[in-house]
């Protein structure tokens, strides 16, 4: 166990002048306040508060930071409260543990929409103070290094809340050597057997892979110091997480993967950085593709070094990693690194590239008002693989992999990203869907008539450009809903005599908008439009009862006035009969679905189900309440989609396996994919959804059959 003489001479040997006095004070204070609490494991609770105070140290935090981890726990768990903190240690350790406190109150295991909203708390409380935090991360981490004391649905809960939320932040906020140790803890805990069958596979090989270690380091640092570079040269084996990550992600066994190791090279300057890459690429071929300049384009967070793969001894890749002691520093401890200049503040130093995702980060929480989105923006960002590009002026910006020219656009102003036509790459013109590549010289086309549509979602991968693109088509879609209630109700309103403008100017709309709890005439009027209010019972407040009854009852004959011959669909609709019955094909209803009917003027009845966006967006006006007559005995068309192993006699087992639950295939098509699967479309014949179901239920037991669903559903 770590003493407090440990955690105060670690301060000193990074902080000579550092006052230590309210670190020694807090660990008396915490002493006092946690005594006879005992945690999980037995051992006395402040073990806890001392560990997490030296995992600050690691990360060379000031002396608020370090007393802040001695008493993160005493609001919470010893009954003390905040004004006493303030007035022992002042309000900047108050402020801090107010903070940490606060975030360790969230759960982020409930349903999304109160995971986002809490996740958005933690955003805010982290940039209002970077320090919030990373003292955080630091009590996370001791947590997790003894979290097999909890039962086991308690370690499951917070091993996934640590992968998902807590590993990706210290990724992002460039703390590499943390971000690996809570990913392997929460690997360990979430996947056990898989854990330790690869920890096993990579003891078993230690020995020989020291060796080889050995003799890389050797080999590098030998050429290097041969040409006049000194260096430090080091390897290391991947963390257990982000090896078992490739091996799932490429379908590989361990056997496979060739590249655990990678080496460090620490050289004297940016100038030997680049010296020391061409001597290694001269000495080993290097690996096509596999060349990432991260100091000339630094990664979000500050992280800068030079990435090259290379064919080394024994023809097995190698990966090595070139940077100064400095980028070092940084790639280790990321903003971490900066504390004792920005005084942990991060929103008032505007000027600072190191803080501008956590600015972002601000400024989107405050733009998106809704929690679930404002969550879809986080998880784009907590989980970057960067693509850089220049401007036609020459300055670089940074994108995720796959971003498009849209991206680019709405990072540069959103009225240019509202109107963005085309663009150019590299003095080509190309589509808004291409995918913008390192070095890419992006230029944007504009025109004023051009607008966001809903195909933009699928192809933008930028958090603002989604939010400009989601907040353009919600207003435009008011405007559309609104013009469209309007025409609704004054179609309605004349055929009773009445004139909507004037009765919205004389407050009597108003007045029937505030009954149904609308606090403006607009908003009744969007509800028209959006369907969930039909216009004839607005505009029946303005006219009798009786009369509003005969004039519908006179409509609705006039539009079936011709119906054809009833065919046996096994539909029913309630008071009429004859009446010639349709199926939407965009949605296909079996019997068993929730449907509902539309009258077609001239052609009967069209049915759709409930859920079906065609039937939600119609004329409600022209609705009719049907059912299935469960009487009628006949089948109906339904496409499945299969999707499998692509293997001989796969095709004969389906077929098979359909038939056998007495359906029949009226046409298949059978195509297969590069990766060695099969995709089949079956036409069937079903009586209903739960004919349906046995047939789907039948293709899944086969071995090799990958999805089933229903298509049209």
């Amino acid at each position: 166990m770590i003493r407090l003489n440990d955690i105060l001479d670690r301060a000193l040997s990074y902080n000579p002048e550092a006052d230590l006095e309210v670190v020694k004070r807090a660990y008396v204070f915490s002493a006092k306040v946690h005594q006879g609490q005992v945690r999980l494991s037995g051992e006395p609770y402040l073990v806890h508060p001392i560990e997490v105070a030296g995992v600050l140290t690691d990360l060379r935090m000031d002396v608020d930071s370090i007393g802040t981890g001695l008493l993160h726990d005493v609001v919470e768990d010893a009954w003390t409260d905040l004004e006493q903190i303030e007035r022992i240690f002042g309000k900047e350790i108050s402020f801090l543990v107010d903070g940490v406190t606060k975030i360790s109150q969230i759960s982020f295991s409930s349903s999304e929409k109160k995971q986002a909203e809490n996740l958005r708390k933690m955003i805010v409380a982290m940039t209002k103070d970077v320090r919030v935090i990373l003292i955080k991360l630091a009590d996370r981490l001791h947590n997790m290094r003894t979290l097999e004391y909890h039962e086991e649905d308690r370690r499951v809960k917070i091993a996934q809340e640590t992968r998902n939320i807590y590993a990706p932040l210290a990724q992002r906020l460039g703390i590499n050597w943390l971000k690996s140790e809570l990913e392997d803890l929460s690997f360990m805990h979430l996947n056990p057997e898989r854990y330790y069958r690869l920890a096993k596979r990579i003891a078993k090989s230690r020995k020989e892979r020291e060796k080889y270690i050995e003799e890389v380091e050797g080999i590098v640092k030998g050429i290097l110091t041969k040409s006049g570079v000194p260096a430090e040269v080091s390897g290391r084996s991947k963390n257990l997480f982000s090896i078992n990550q490739k091996m799932e992600k490429y379908d590989l066994d361990f056997d496979q993967v060739y590249d655990i190791i990678a080496f460090r090279v620490m050289v004297g300057s940016i100038k030997e950085c680049y010296q020391a890459l061409g001597i290694i690429h001269s000495h080993w071929k290097p690996v096509p593709k596999r060349f990432k300049d991260y100091i000339a384009m630094p990664k979000a967070n500050g992280y800068q070094s030079l990435h090259t793969t290379v064919i080394g001894p024994r023809g097995e890749r190698v990966e090595i990693q070139i940077r100064t002691e400095q980028m070092h520093r940084v790639a280790e401890a990321g903003i971490a690194t900066h504390w004792k200049y920005k005084e942990g503040k991060v929103i008032q130093e505007k000027g600072d590239w190191e803080f501008a995702w956590l600015r972002q980060l601000l400024e989107w929480q405050q733009e998106v008002p809704d929690a679930s989105e404002f969550l879809d923006t986080v998880k784009i960002d907590l989980f970057p693989n960067e693509v850089y590009v220049f401007t036609p002026r020459g300055d670089v910006k940074e994108f995720p992999r796959g971003a498009t020219p849209v991206d680019f656009a709405y990072s540069v102003h959103t009225d240019i990203g509202n109107h963005c036509a085309g663009a150019k790459l590299s003095g080509k013109i190309v589509s808004l869907k291409t995918e913008l590549k390192n070095g890419d010289i992006v230029e944007i086309i504009t025109s004023p008539t051009k607008s966001p549509n809903r195909d933009w979602l699928r192809f933008a991968k930028t958090s603002r450009a989604k939010a400009k693109i989601r907040q353009w088509i919600s207003r435009a879609e008011r405007e559309r809903k609104s013009a469209l209630g309007r025409e609704l109700l004054e179609k309605d309103f004349r055929k009773h005599g009445l004139n909507l403008s004037k009765l919205i100017r004389s407050g009597e709309v108003k007045r029937v908008a505030r009954e149904r709890n609308y606090k403006e005439v607009e908003s009744l009027i969007v509800a028209v439009g959006t369907g969930v209010i039909p216009p004839s019972q607005i505009s029946k407040r303005f006219v009798r009862a009786e009369d509003f009854q005969s004039e519908k009852a006179s409509a609705l004959q006039k539009v079936l006035r011709k119906p054809a011959k009833r065919s046996p669909t096994a539909i029913s609709i309630k008071g009429v009969d004859d009446i010639m019955v349709r199926f939407g094909k965009c949605c296909n209803p079996l019997p068993g679905d929730n449907v509902i009917g539309f009258i077609t003027r001239g052609r009967g009845v069209t049915v759709h189900k409930t859920d079906c966006p065609w039937a939600l967006e119609s004329d409600q006006e022209r609705r009719l309440e049907v059912q299935w007559d469960l009487r009628e005995q006949s089948v109906r068309p339904v496409k499945i989609k299969v999707v499998c192993v692509d293997q001989p006699g796969m095709l004969a087992q389906i077929t098979h396996s359909i038939s056998s639950v007495d359906v029949n295939i009226q046409h298949a098509k059978i195509q297969t994919t590069m990766d060695k699967t099969a995709i089949g479309i079956f036409e069937l014949n079903v009586r209903d959804t739960s004919h349906l179901r046995s047939v789907i239920r039948s293709v899944e037991k086969i071995g090799g059959v990958i999805s089933v669903e229903r298509l049209g559903a």
